[in-house]
């Protein structure tokens, strides 16, 4: 008994060998000093407010399927694009490197230019490799009538995206490209697939739309199936659960591109890998990178694969979180933790835990387990600065060596240093020249 008459409590913030010592019960709050204090900046909120509006009022449409060189900005038969930030070819990973030689063989090239998909107003799951040749998905956000690409999702293990490239891998791609491609672009001839719609109704189904999409495939399958897809096609889509996953990529690509150009805006608009480097792209200079070494996702492993043999963080997929899906979105979708490690409770705390560093809630992505809260959306680079909390991502795991494929799937934290550097470049571009 204490001398106030009843148990003693503790709460404990960081001193952890000192609440391991102490025979009472203990509330543990992870708790970390401010990278740095921030003083208020009433223009940088304003700017903050018309760039995350933007975002929030994006009503994506999923309106098309094109060849790569006919309708993505830009692409050219010599050139490949590729995830994350700016790439030279010696400076590719494993599966990157798989990928794009797996690209070549495809389009029957020796060589091609290297340019990441975000330039050219596209995204790619895992090393994100596009050709000219590739079917892609037409997504535009109804608001801002901006459009995105992203091309047609081959499935789990074995794929290109992955790294792998053996003729099994390729035969399947060029199906897709003369089969599934003009299938899907016929059955949206009647009209466009409201994406925006599926997205909210999925986060209500188990889904967080990065890992998980098993809710949101389905209800494409039934649009689909509606509009007289070949049976052909439908079993390929049966057969993929991740087939939903470029489709809502687009649309988050599309959604933080209607944010971009706000001057002194301080929210990302991508955050992206390309297993070497991971950059993002800030809303008040959307055409500059800031960049660092990526961190190797912490996961579960397929057979007998394990942590040594994962890559380090790649893909374009990370704009889920971006839009407040994902990582952000992980309460809503408790059965994620099966796949990427964790319990429905670190789910949830990790969806908490990114209302730290976000500037809104967004009410069409509503959480049934956080009593129908919107998602975290818009990381504010001066949240994460003052705060220290570092974006979680789920995420495929990809083997370092080309060729293999996938091999688990997991988490892992954006790097800080990213963050620090888009920081201190906009605060130095300000009238006063100075961090604020």
């Amino acid at each position: 008994m204490s001398l106030l008459g009843g148990p003693v409590s503790v709460v404990s913030a960081g001193a952890a060998m000192l609440a391991d010592a102490l025979e009472a019960d203990q509330v543990r709050v992870d708790w970390r000093p401010p990278l740095e204090r921030l003083v208020p900046d009433p223009e940088v909120d304003l700017a903050n407010q018309r760039a995350v509006a933007r975002m929030l009022a994006a009503r994506p449409r999923w309106v098309g399927v094109g060849t790569a060189v006919e309708v993505i900005p830009g692409m050219r038969p010599d050139l490949l694009l590729h995830s994350g930030p700016p790439m030279r070819w010696e400076a590719a990973s494993g599966p990157m490197r798989g990928a794009l030689e797996g690209a070549l063989r495809l389009e029957g090239r020796d060589s091609a230019d290297l340019e990441p998909c975000h330039v050219h107003m596209a995204v790619g799951p895992m090393a994100g490799v596009v050709s000219a040749g590739m079917p892609v998905v037409i997504v535009e956000d109804e608001t801002s009538g901006i459009r995105a690409y992203s091309n047609l999702n081959e499935g789990l293990g074995r794929v290109l995206r992955y790294g792998a490239n053996d003729e099994a891998v390729l035969e399947r791609l060029r199906w897709m490209a003369s089969v599934l491609g003009p299938d899907l672009g016929r059955a949206l001839e009647s009209g466009p697939i409201d994406l925006g719609a599926i997205n909210q109704k999925a986060l209500q189904m188990g889904d967080e739309l990065h890992n998980r999409h098993r809710a949101a495939t389905s209800m494409v399958f039934r649009e689909l199936a509606l509009r007289g897809l070949s049976a052909e096609s439908l079993r390929f889509i049966d057969q993929n659960d991740y087939f939903y996953l470029n489709l809502v990529m687009a649309s988050a690509k599309a959604a933080c591109e209607a944010a971009a150009g706000v001057d002194q805006s301080t929210l990302v608009v991508s955050m992206a890998r390309n297993g070497t480097e991971f950059g993002i792209r800030v809303s008040g200079e959307p055409r500059r990178w800031f960049t660092a070494a990526a961190a190797v996702p912490v996961g579960l492993f397929l057979g007998s694969y394990t942590q040594e043999d994962a890559n380090p963080d790649i893909g374009d997929s990370a704009i889920t979180e971006t839009f407040g899906l994902g990582g952000f979105a992980m309460a809503a979708a408790p059965a994620i933790t099966r796949v990427v490690g964790g319990t429905a409770q670190t789910a949830v705390d990790a969806s908490l835990e990114m209302y730290e560093i976000t500037l809104e809630e967004n009410s069409n992505h509503q959480i049934p387990a956080l009593d129908f809260r919107g998602s975290p959306t818009g990381i504010d680079v001066r949240r994460v600065v003052e705060t220290g909390i570092q974006p979680l991502i789920n995420t495929g795991i990809a083997h370092r060596e080309a060729g293999i494929g996938q091999i688990g799937a997991g988490l892992v934290r954006a790097p800080l240093e990213p963050f620090l550097a888009a920081h201190l470049h906009l605060a130095r571009a300000r009238p006063d020249g100075a961090p604020q």
